[in-house]
């Protein structure tokens, strides 16, 4: 890896809502840093970014992308993450692991959906951000509504730093506030040679205007310059990139830029943004770890010099190298042959090999150091989320929050002989991407894939077909229901067994609460006085933690309740762990079943682009979905229409859409929350089960 001083690095990522153009503008700054010496167009299916065959064959990006270039002095680690929802796993961990993101809006629709979902997931993990308003050669394309619709919808406090220079087909030049000069860019060469000139007459008083309130802006994040600026002192540009700096990483403003990837402007004056504003890893706060009996948290700076610690945020497949973890290196060095610990197992990992990818391409490297992203090939049973650690009795870092599966369907091999081969296939998907499951239902004999989305399962029926060369039958999509409760059930639960010799004796009292939606299962031991035997507690939990995977409705799994175990009773020979938790699931069985079981559906928010001489049709549909529309808001010439709608009713939804607007219409559906089912549809789904 290259030995750049680690305030030289910027570890980054480029996310937005599908098509607003992600990795065109990735293709550019490759292009422009020359990583690429020639631009791979998404349309034509020769993006470097998206290298799985399924993405060059819809020209969308489906996993997470690593690369490396070099711009101004520095480093940029990049990763170009998917727009689609049904992916967004990938988006997850690829922020859990990055400094700081590029923002990408499409200047023509502003904020979208998967926009939002993106900006709420930089929140969470707090990482700084850029925007960049993209497409503005597009008729109806607005730099000012990306920056009224960030602070709007996103409370994003976006700062324009650049005003563009006409729009549509005329757009030919992008002004620079700080500067006072206008940038064009020379067609013949895609864009590479970057022209400064004066800023147009007509635009003189407004650039002056908006650049005092860059100014101001930055006053707010620095004292000094504030007390320069109202003594009306000389302000130097660099103080004023200083001051937006430190807001940008403290997440006070986000810089807003603009231009076109398509048409080659705009790009290089990101990767300037990149370098002057976005955080180096000395800039971002210490990672926290948790040491195990530790109360406080254990802080992990990024200093090379220091004990390894790195996080997997990303395990794929290689057909030529084997199993490739994808490490965000933290702090300490590893180098190649080396030994580390999986803190999660306690195993002792041998680093086989170390490489630097681009894309689907690998550079082997003899180390990689703090700061640093690259794949590791020899670490067994690790999963995305897991901590590495030079050290068997390192802290434990802040794992990767999961979305959980809506929707499942059922897949079996058309030749029966590849039923293993069909196994072991999605075993290696479901490592490479946690939001992906599959299970056996022992009740139908059936192989049970569990995803995101219709999107989400079709991609993986596709590779197995492919990559796997295992042809599947797909069963019919269903939807992931779950069970909870309403009311309270106080209940007992007893196992008796006598058949000679030694019996079984477990004995349980156990009251059931519902919790709150989204909280999961609890269970709280509020035993006093030995009635129930210290040793069998955690059997006792087990036991309910194994029933609630079949709820007493539909057999879905049961959520969002509380279980506490307040008495029982033992026998001093026949007690055994075993009785303990056979008398907990009979509890379950009988508290779910007197405390009012609900079903429970996943509500997905739609939001449909249509013609508004549609719009009557389009929400008409969606009402007879069991729809509840949430608002109306004019773009251009069309009509945008947000919705809830349960999952169950939006299958074939694209189908029917397309008929109804003649093709014209478009939708992006992401999932909200679970919600309870109405009494009616609810005996009917029973009744299908």
């Amino acid at each position: 890896m290259s030995r750049y001083p680690l305030e030289k690095y910027r570890n980054i990522g480029i996310a937005a809502h599908i098509d607003a153009g992600k990795t065109t503008v990735t293709e550019r700054i490759l292009f422009y840093t020359g990583i690429s010496h020639k631009i791979g167009e998404v349309h034509e299916g020769a993006a470097t970014m998206d290298w799985m065959e399924q993405e060059r064959k819809r020209g969308i990006t489906i996993t997470s992308a690593a690369t490396t270039c070099f711009w101004k002095d520095h480093q940029i680690n990049i990763i170009d993450t998917p727009g689609h929802v049904d992916f967004t796993i990938e988006v997850e961990r690829s922020l859990r692991v990055l400094d700081g993101v590029v923002a990408v809006f499409s200047a023509v629709d502003g904020v979208q959906p998967q926009s939002e979902t993106v900006w709420r997931q930089a929140n969470r993990y707090k990482v700084p951000r850029i925007v960049f308003a993209n497409k503005m050669d597009r008729v109806g394309a607005s730099f000012d509504k990306v920056v009224k619709d960030v602070n709007e919808k996103l409370s994003g406090r976006a700062l324009p730093m650049q005003l563009p220079v006409g729009s549509a087909d005329d757009f030919n030049g992008i002004i620079d506030l700080l500067t006072r000069k206008m940038a064009t860019f020379s067609e013949h060469d895609n864009g590479a040679v970057v022209t400064w000139q004066d800023v147009p007459a007509e635009y003189v008083d407004k650039v002056e205007k908006m650049r005092n309130t860059i100014v101001e802006t930055a006053c707010d994040f620095d004292d000094v310059l504030a007390e320069k600026y109202l003594n009306e002192q000389e302000i130097a540009q660099d103080e004023i990139k200083a001051a937006l700096r430190k807001g940008v990483i403290n997440l006070k403003v986000a810089l807003a830029f603009c231009g076109t990837a398509f048409k080659n402007k705009g790009v290089q004056l990101v990767l300037d943004a990149v370098v002057d504003y976005l955080p180096s890893p000395l800039d971002v706060p210490p990672i926290e770890g948790t040491l195990p009996n530790a109360g406080e948290p254990e802080l992990i700076h990024a200093d090379p010099s220091s004990e390894f610690y790195g996080l997997v945020f990303k395990i794929m497949t290689d057909q030529f190298v084997g199993v490739l973890n994808f490490v965000r290196v933290y702090s300490g060095e590893l180098k190649s042959g080396s030994y580390i610990f999986n803190i999660r197992t306690g195993e002792k990992e041998r680093v086989s090999r170390i490489v630097k990818m681009h894309a689907n391409k690998r550079e082997e490297i003899d180390s990689v150091r703090a700061g640093d992203i690259a794949a590791v090939v020899g670490i067994r049973n690790a999963i995305t989320g897991d901590t590495l650690c030079g050290s068997k009795t390192g802290a434990l870092l802040e794992s990767i929050n999961i979305p959980v599966p809506v929707i499942s369907a059922s897949v079996e091999p058309k030749n029966k002989a590849d039923y293993e081969k069909m196994v072991l296939a999605l075993k290696k998907m479901m490592q490479e991407d946690p939001s992906f499951q599959f299970s056996y239902d022992e009740e139908t004999n059936q192989t049970v894939i569990k995803g995101m989305g219709e999107l989400h399962l079709e991609i993986v029926v596709d590779r197995l077909r492919t990559e796997h060369k295992v042809e599947v039958v797909q069963g019919k999509l269903q939807v992931a229901y779950k069970e909870t409760i309403q009311s309270s059930a106080d209940v007992e639960g007893k196992y008796i067994k006598q058949s000679g010799g030694r019996g079984q004796y477990g004995h349980v009292n156990i009251k059931f609460e519902p919790l709150e939606r989204g909280k999961g299962f609890e269970f709280e031991n509020k035993v006093v006085g030995g009635t129930v035997p210290r040793e069998f507690i955690p059997a006792v939990q087990k036991g309910l933690e194994e029933a609630l995977n079949t709820g007493v409705l539909g057999g879905y799994p049961a959520v969002d309740f509380k279980a506490t175990l307040y008495d029982g009773s033992y026998h001093d020979v026949d007690s055994s762990e075993l009785a303990f938790k056979v008398a907990a699931s009979l509890a379950y069985k009988t508290g779910m079943k007197q405390a009012s079981p609900v079903l429970l559906e996943p509500i997905m928010k739609v939001v449909v682009e249509t013609p508004e001489e549609y719009m009557g049709d389009v929400m008409g549909d969606l009402n007879s979905r069991r729809g509840r529309i949430l608002g109306m808001e004019p773009l251009i010439d069309k009509q945008v229409i947000t919705a809830e709608v349960p999952l169950g009713c939006m299958f074939e939804y694209a189908t029917v859409l397309r008929s109804m607007t003649k093709g014209r219409a478009m939708y992006t559906m992401e999932f909200e929350c679970y919600r309870e089912v109405p009494r009616n549809v609810q005996e009917e789904i029973i009744e299908k089960k």
